[in-house]
């Protein structure tokens, strides 16, 4: 699998708005050795979104460059065709927002037992069987 990494490209654009770098397609085709019309099939099919400067030219953000570099993985590397790649990037958007969702839920629940750890405590002290508290045992990345 051959990896990419974003390289020293060209001719970076500075975006006013958010002050990011931004790169043209034909920076972006050349470092990537694809054609410009592959870059525009990839913006027909909803795989890559670049945003657009006052003159309405295609400006590639580090951010479009690593999905670019995704997609080329997934076509080049693995032989993943377009309707694929579409399936892929969808399910790990899906992904990640879940992954966000449980994220929060366990928050939450850390939150709540901790507000509780009081009152559990005092439960366990004052019962007729003592009995030792569970562990929570914290996973962390």
């Amino acid at each position: 699998m051959a990896s990419h990494c974003i390289p020293d490209l060209r001719s970076p654009v500075v975006m006013k708005k958010r002050s990011r770098t931004a790169y043209t397609i034909s920076t972006v085709a050349i470092t990537y050795n694809i054609h410009p019309q592959t870059l525009r099939l990839y913006e027909r099919q909803g795989l890559l979104k670049p945003s657009r400067s006052e003159g309405n030219t295609r400006l590639y953000t580090n951010d479009d460059l690593a999905r670019l570099e995704l997609i080329l993985n997934l076509t080049r590397d693995l032989g993943v065709n377009l309707a694929g790649v579409e399936i892929i990037l969808n399910m790990r958007a899906k992904m990640e927002e879940m992954q966000g969702a449980v994220k929060e839920f366990m928050e939450f629940v850390g939150r709540e037992l901790a507000a509780q750890s009081p009152r559990f405590h005092a439960k366990v002290e004052n019962a007729l069987v003592r009995t030792t508290p569970p562990r929570i045992i914290r996973l962390s990345r």
